[in-house]
């Protein structure tokens, strides 16, 4: 239970400062660090990641371009269920040597750091030219709803350079829009989950309870691109322990 807690404030930690990222960390954490199988790993991830970015956006709310999270996050909403239903298509290795992989593209994306603003969809004034930019905005929103659905994970180390890149964004709107995107996500892909999951409360409460600690003490800090990097390393390390415990003894 030790583990349980200190690994769900890392995640609340990171989910508060950088808008995602700690996602990333949970399925491994209770596969690997609290024992569960992947069939029940995954709801769990997705009620903590939702339950904690939603509480971390709590203090940014003023910072949230709400009709961007309800274009990005509806889109995703949907696709996190097809996500879920190709989940269940798939062996428990595949799953976890796919999220391997998916924990290298989170670490390469974070290593870039912050990004500037002023994407193509920007307009004067802080305004979003909807015209060019809803196809963009759709696209994005479902390859992370399937993400989402299918390893449970938040996609915000996605969503933000997203919204940054390609809709003009500033860092805090984009990172506050993120966590409101991300639980959104996470409700969807946990109601398609959680019927045939068995959880186990007391592991799912403290680890849930220590994530939305964690990403209340940190939300109210900015990120930092020291940060960005050490999480970097740690997902690279993370996703080859991943893939080498998948291989040598796969989950059951």
């Amino acid at each position: 239970m030790v583990t349980v807690l200190a690994l769900g404030a890392v995640i609340g930690v990171l989910l508060g400062l950088l808008g995602g990222g700690g996602s990333i960390l949970a399925v491994p954490a209770l596969v690997y660090g609290a024992g569960l199988p992947p069939a029940a790993a995954i709801p769990a991830s997705l009620l903590v990641v939702g339950i904690s970015s939603a509480t971390a956006a709590l203090p940014r709310l003023r910072d949230v371009r709400w009709r961007i999270a309800g274009v990005v996050g509806g889109a995703g909403a949907v696709a996190a269920v097809g996500g879920a239903a190709l989940g269940r298509l798939l062996p428990d290795q595949a799953i976890m040597l796919g999220f391997a992989a998916l924990m290298v593209v989170a670490g390469a994306r974070m290593l870039t750091g912050d990004v500037p603003s002023g994407g193509a969809c920007a307009l004067p004034g802080g305004g979003v030219d909807w015209r060019s930019c809803l196809p963009r905005s759709l696209a994005a929103g479902t390859a992370v709803g399937v993400l989402t659905g299918l390893f449970g994970v938040g996609g915000g180390f996605l969503v933000v350079p997203a919204l940054v890149l390609g809709l003009g964004l500033s860092m805090a709107a984009a990172v506050g829009t993120s966590l409101v995107i991300v639980a959104a996500n996470a409700a969807a892909g946990f109601a398609v989950h959680a019927g045939g999951a068995a959880l186990d409360p007391a592991i799912l409460g403290g680890f849930t309870a220590a994530a939305v600690a964690g990403s209340l003490a940190a939300a109210r800090h900015a990120n930092t691109d020291r940060l960005r990097r050490w999480f970097a390393v740690l997902v690279f390390a993370i996703a080859a322990l991943t893939a080498a415990q998948t291989l040598l003894n796969p989950p059951s």
